[in-house]
């Protein structure tokens, strides 16, 4: 099984299905349509859940839109603040849609 990290601020969300997409460098996109993923908190590595990929997706940072900011549960500018603070100067990154796994 395939693993991914997210930071500690987003496992609420995700949980709570209220994010559905994150946004990856193409190092950290390895990710195929289908694919059960485990994941855990970047800080700790302590296991949450489990999610499902529905599609993995190239997107331009310059091309992030309202529909993405909704998909990760914040607004426009908080989207490309963290993305910028997290991927300075990126400019391909991949967009991955999952959905998470119920017990």
């Amino acid at each position: 099984m395939k693993n991914i990290t997210f930071y500690r601020r987003f496992e609420s969300d995700i949980v709570a299905g209220r994010k559905t997409i994150t946004l990856r460098d193409k190092s950290d996109a390895d990710y195929t349509t289908g694919d059960i993923v485990s994941v855990a908190r970047y800080e700790d590595n302590q296991f949450f859940c489990h999610i499902k990929v529905n599609a993995v997706t190239p997107v331009s940072f310059h091309q992030l839109n309202q529909d993405h900011a909704r998909q990760e549960n914040m607004t426009l500018e908080q989207l490309k603040s963290t993305i910028a603070e997290i991927y300075p100067g990126i400019v391909e990154l991949y967009m991955i849609e999952f959905m998470l796994c119920k017990a």
